[in-house]
């Protein structure tokens, strides 16, 4: 029987629900290097396995809120888990590179369901001022997953093989549609039956690209999330390939870097009430691109150590814990009409722009840092130029 909508079984719930994004890209971070070999594959086509899961949730963000407004968020969380679930298995048996690749974009349609319709279930059930404290309890599972899961990915790959990352996604699955099934009430209560009509999706993602200032900040939300993505793509090759790291230690280097972007939250969180949304941006920015800078001149000095890596990066995520909460924010805010249209889209182009980069390091990785650290650096000038550029050129909202 389901538990009240405000319960804290199902805050717990909900908290499993947003973090399926991250603990299905980071959990099978250490195990790619052994995908590879287990194929007879390059880098660039096991990395094809991160982008096309990125470039499958963002393709789902833009259906799962619409679906959920007209059938109700149950149903669509039953199809969708019910599709990662069979996706995990195959990704687990897969025989080849090809289907793989294949399953992974699948595992990303259901995996991207959590996120969306989580937060859906959040503004149907709290007030504004309770959301806030919810929402917080969200965003924490959001930073904690990253940085657990690579340690217990490598721990899995290193004692039971690559194949162990996926049976654990499976497992997750499970709890996760377990608790749907016994702890989740409908909390759709008034469905939309016009929210998934074209016509209107259509206009309001027209209205929206035709804003200067919502392209001014998703183009710093790309270009932070790029960097962050070109990370999280060519670390594991660059670490455990290039210097000889095991898996399990990778998980925790990878998880340095993430404490990075946790404090950088913190600290954005308590400094954004006194510099304002867009200070706070231009502060976070500075990181991101030091952090870019002194990766890729230590790659060109010929500098290949494990603090030459993740220092670097850690100072990058650092930055874009300030950057890409505040980006969000500003995309958002001037649009409470559509929010739910423009978180979708929002997404939908941060994500596509780093499934891009992405398979543009892995198609150029060569198991050192000078590709990936090079990214990084990109897109932290991306960040950096779409700010000055467009955003503060603006008048104040």
């Amino acid at each position: 029987m389901a538990f009240a909508p405000r319960s804290r079984p199902v805050t717990i719930l909900l908290i499993l629900l947003v973090a399926f994004g991250p603990a299905s890209t980071d959990l099978y971070l250490p195990a790619l290097p052994s995908i590879a070999r287990a194929f007879g594959a390059d880098s660039g086509a096991a990395q094809l396995t991160l982008s096309v899961f990125l470039l499958g949730f963002a393709l789902a963000m833009l259906a799962h809120g619409p679906l959920s407004d007209r059938f109700g968020r149950r149903p669509v969380l039953f199809g969708a888990l019910a599709v990662y679930l069979a996706a995990s298995l195959a990704c687990a048996f897969a025989p080849s590179m090809e289907l793989l690749i294949l399953a992974r974009f699948l595992q990303a349609l259901g995996a991207c369901a959590g996120a969306v319709i989580g937060r859906a279930i959040v503004r149907d059930v709290y007030r504004p001022q309770e959301a806030a404290r919810v929402m917080s309890f969200l965003a924490m599972a959001m930073a904690v997953a990253p940085a657990l899961a690579p340690i217990l990915g490598g721990w899995l790959t290193t004692h039971f093989g690559w194949q162990a990352t996926f049976l654990a996604l499976l497992v997750f699955g499970l709890v996760a549609l377990a608790g749907v099934v016994l702890v989740l009430p409908e909390t759709n209560l008034a469905p939309d039956l016009q929210a998934i009509r074209p016509r209107g999706l259509a206009s309001n993602y027209r209205h929206l690209l035709g804003e200067v200032r919502f392209r001014g900040y998703v183009l710093v939300i790309a270009g932070s999330y790029g960097g962050l993505f070109a990370f999280i793509s060519g670390s594991s090759f660059a670490l455990i390939d290039g210097l000889g790291l095991r898996p399990d230690q990778y998980g925790y280097c990878f998880s340095a870097a993430v404490l990075g972007y946790m404090s950088g939250s913190f600290g954005g969180g308590r400094v954004t009430t006194r510099l304002g949304i867009d200070r706070t941006i231009a502060l976070g920015n500075v990181f991101q691109l030091a952090g870019g800078l002194a990766g890729l001149a230590l790659a060109l000095a010929g500098v290949f150590t494990v603090a030459s890596v993740v220092a670097p990066a850690a100072l990058f995520f650092f930055g874009s814990g300030f950057a890409l909460p505040n980006a969000t924010a500003g995309a958002i805010n001037p649009f409470p009409r559509m929010a739910g249209a423009a978180s979708g889209l929002m997404g939908f182009l941060q994500m596509a722009g780093a499934a891009v980069l992405g398979a543009l390091v892995g198609r150029f990785q060569d198991g050192g840092p000078l590709v990936m650290m090079a990214a990084i650096a990109g897109a932290g000038l991306v960040a950096v130029l779409a700010h000055r550029l467009i955003v503060r050129r603006l008048p104040a909202a």
